[in-house]
């Protein structure tokens, strides 16, 4: 996995949405904060998602909203982008500070066991997904996924910023 990947935030279409959707949520949040998590099945395969506004392949996760837990945010958000079912009680692996979308957007990153209850179909968020080996990885994941994927493999120290 010693690979360049996708850059999450670039093009000015990813470029400008993400800096309008900040600026709501600047005047609507104090901080912004997500959950994001890699997602093994029993064969040690890792899911991965690519959504329809943004380039590249990510780990599934989202937005942790006003009066939800952040356990409650995985839980919603595995089911929603991969009909995902936690298999055992996910571990927090570290918290990141994400630079690329706010200064004030922090992201909590969980190593989780899955499985899936069906397929997840394609619709306007989710283009694809699916599980796949470690060592056969699509070929436009995303930088922070594969830096993240190394950081659980013992292959990099854990980053600050996702």
């Amino acid at each position: 996995m010693q690979r360049e990947g996708v850059a999450e935030i670039s093009g000015w279409k990813t470029r400008t949405m993400v800096f309008f959707l900040h600026r709501i949520f600047a005047l609507t949040r104090g901080m912004t904060l997500g959950v994001r998590a890699a997602c093994f099945d029993d064969e040690g395969r890792v899911f991965l998602v690519r959504h329809t506004y943004v380039p590249g392949w990510y780990m599934p996760g989202g937005g942790v909203e006003r009066g939800e837990t952040v356990q409650a945010a995985l839980v919603k958000e595995l089911r929603e982008e991969g009909n995902l079912e936690l298999l055992e009680s996910p571990e927090i692996f570290h918290v990141y500070q994400n630079r690329r979308a706010s200064a004030r957007d922090h992201v909590i990153f969980y190593r989780a066991k899955v499985r899936q209850s069906a397929p997840r179909l394609a619709d306007r968020e989710i283009a694809e997904s699916g599980f796949f080996a470690l060592d056969a990885l699509p070929a436009d994941v995303t930088t922070a996924t594969l830096a993240r994927l190394n950081e659980l493999a013992g292959k990099a120290e854990k980053a600050e910023i996702w």
